[in-house]
């Protein structure tokens, strides 16, 4: 199974490019975040006439949007609420071959890392400790979770740490908080362990940027993790950076793990 996850960033907006994706990558399975669109928007008959027929929507109005895409049937279609909002930040199903697939868009945290002065902030330390109590409570098994975690919890997954300690996404409160999810949740992380610790790993580049290859300010902030009795099972991970320099990207590329 080839497995992607993408922040899309509005999916009717960059409906050509994420189909030409998955052809050009042959994905089984792709799980989008920020897709900003209601269910009944979403452009599910395209999907399904490229060949992804099996789908899994929840979104909103210009805001959030989760869905996972597949190939072959999915079932058991369900979501969680999490940190008391019905935001559609999390979607669920179970694939073809058994395996569980948890999708998430964890809330950015606004611009002050202060969960005092910045309920955004709060939220999203909320959010995080609920899932870690969650994958606590319920060990995963024969599960991946994937997403835009909004969370760079290494050194090696953002351009400067030492710049960065004080920003959203890298501050010390929530790469611990992170860590601590995966390893008290059962987690392990798959992309990491694919390229192994020293290697510099982004998935997210400002819009910002005036040149955004030239100073290549990123961070890792998209995610696929699986449970621990898959993680011999993984074949290949990739990064697909070049969408980054298309027309009209979204700011965050596509991680791809084969299983």
């Amino acid at each position: 199974m080839k497995l992607a996850t993408w922040n899309i960033n509005s999916v009717r907006l960059r409906l050509p490019l994420v189909l030409q994706f998955l052809q050009d990558a042959d994905i089984d399975v792709l799980c989008l975040q920020e897709t900003k669109t209601e269910d009944q928007h979403f452009p599910a008959a395209a999907f399904a006439e490229a060949g992804w027929p099996y789908q899994a929507i929840r979104g909103e109005k210009s805001y959030n949007g989760v869905a996972i895409l597949a190939r072959q049937p999915i079932s058991r279609i369900t979501h969680r609420e999490w940190a008391g909002k019905t935001d559609c930040r999390h979607i669920s199903a179970v694939t073809a071959d058994g395996v569980q697939i948890e999708n998430f868009y964890v809330p950015a945290g606004g611009d002050i890392a202060d969960p005092q002065e910045n309920p955004k902030f709060a939220h999203k330390l909320q959010f995080i400790d609920e899932m870690t109590q969650h994958f606590l409570a319920h060990p995963p098994q024969r599960q991946i979770l994937v997403g835009d975690l909004n969370i760079a919890p290494l050194a090696e997954d953002v351009w400067s740490s030492k710049q960065l300690l004080k920003v959203v996404s890298h501050t010390p409160v929530e790469t611990d908080a992170l860590k601590a999810l995966i390893a008290d949740g059962g987690w392990h992380d798959a992309v990491r362990g694919h390229f192994g610790a020293d290697a510099r790993l982004y998935s997210w580049w400002s819009y910002r940027a005036r040149d955004w290859a030239a100073s290549d300010r990123g961070r890792r902030l998209d995610h696929i993790w699986v449970s621990h009795d898959l993680a011999d099972a993984v074949q290949d991970v990739s990064i697909h950076r070049a969408l980054r320099g298309v027309e009209k990207p979204s700011d965050h590329v596509p991680v791809v793990i084969s299983i």
